[in-house]
């Protein structure tokens, strides 16, 4: 499925950004201004850093801001000493206005033939799949395109794109927002593991009921806690460690300390080493559904364009990320080429 977004504007030059004086055409010249000002004061969080940027001078920055908010008859900054923030009628504002300043830029691009992206893409996707998956496909991106710049954010904790302001997100799972536009690029297939050491320690369970005679590692991030969703029975695990982050749940598994649950590809080399083993082959879970998500916006702009076929384009030759690669990863463990 299809959409489109707000992403940040095309850094101004200094010449781009000079204001016209008298008449219509310069105050309408002069509201593009404050809006620009307002927008890359969102982003920096700093009226200092925003005059670096545009070349103006802090107090100008100031100034042209007090006028936008005097136009609009609305407060639109939080000020304090240490921090800049945006009211609530600030954040509706500086969606509308960051997707008009994106519209402009992306329009000159056009009138002067440039294919090329440039500005900031925020992405936001969680710690395990932006390191392992996400994160080799930018530096790649950043020097082909040298105008390009990308704020990769990895946290397993929810980001709400809108009010965060993000561009872009990769996502596992089923998709809270309706609110997002979503494009299937991948299958994440899950299993439970558990390390040799462990398993010569406590046996291997034959069935997902056999779980509850085990120690099992929590994931506290999930809703329904210690509920493990196999196909056909669902089963309540219980375990004396629990913990927030899947890096943290495979370092625990690695260790013996119990049974956890993750992505089948966060132990491709385990495996293959018979460090760990994949457990309950008959017994499959749902695998999680793979998703770039963004804002439901009228203009895409190259920049986004560009970041999310890259992943799509990566993601679909990658095996990891298809159907079946589970069971293939369970072939060659059983049977090792040679």
């Amino acid at each position: 499925m299809h959409g489109k977004e707000p992403t940040a504007p095309a850094r101004p030059t200094r010449a781009s950004l000079h204001e016209v004086q008298g008449g219509d055409a310069g105050r309408q010249t002069g509201k593009l201004l404050w809006m620009q000002c307002f927008v890359r004061a969102v982003e920096t969080g700093s009226f200092s850093a925003t005059a670096r940027e545009l070349g103006i001078g802090q107090p100008n920055v100031s100034r042209h801001i007090g006028s936008l908010e005097s136009h609009l008859g609305l407060r639109l900054l939080h000020r304090t000493t240490r921090k800049l923030s945006p009211t609530i009628e600030g954040e509706r504002y500086y969606i509308e206005a960051r997707r008009a300043l994106d519209t402009i830029a992306e329009a000159e691009s056009v009138a002067r033939g440039e294919d090329e992206p440039r500005g900031l893409l925020r992405v936001s996707c969680s710690m395990v799949v932006g390191l392992l998956h996400v994160q080799p496909l930018i530096a790649p991106l950043l020097m082909r395109h040298p105008q390009l710049e990308v704020e990769l954010h990895l946290s397993d904790e929810y980001v709400d794109l809108v009010a965060e302001r993000f561009d872009l997100a990769v996502r596992v799972g089923a998709l809270k927002s309706s609110m997002l536009v979503a494009r299937q690029v991948g299958v994440s297939e899950r299993a439970v593991f558990a390390s040799t050491e462990y398993l010569e320690r406590r046996g291997e369970p034959a069935t997902p009921r056999d779980l509850m005679l085990h120690d099992c590692i929590l994931n506290t991030r999930l809703p329904t806690g210690g509920l493990w969703p196999f196909l056909g029975e669902e089963v309540t695990v219980q375990g004396r460690y629990r913990l927030n982050n899947h890096e943290a749940i495979v370092s625990a598994v690695r260790q013996g300390v119990g049974i956890g649950l993750a992505p089948a590809w966060v132990f491709e080399e385990d495996l293959r080493a018979g460090r760990v083993k994949a457990l309950l082959p008959h017994h499959p879970l749902p695998a999680g559904d793979v998703h770039l998500v963004y804002p439901d916006r009228r203009l895409i702009a190259k920049r986004t364009r560009l970041v999310m076929d890259a992943i799509d384009t990566a993601f679909a030759g990658d095996a990891r990320m298809q159907p079946g690669y589970l069971d293939s990863l369970r072939r060659a463990v059983v049977s090792p080429p040679g």
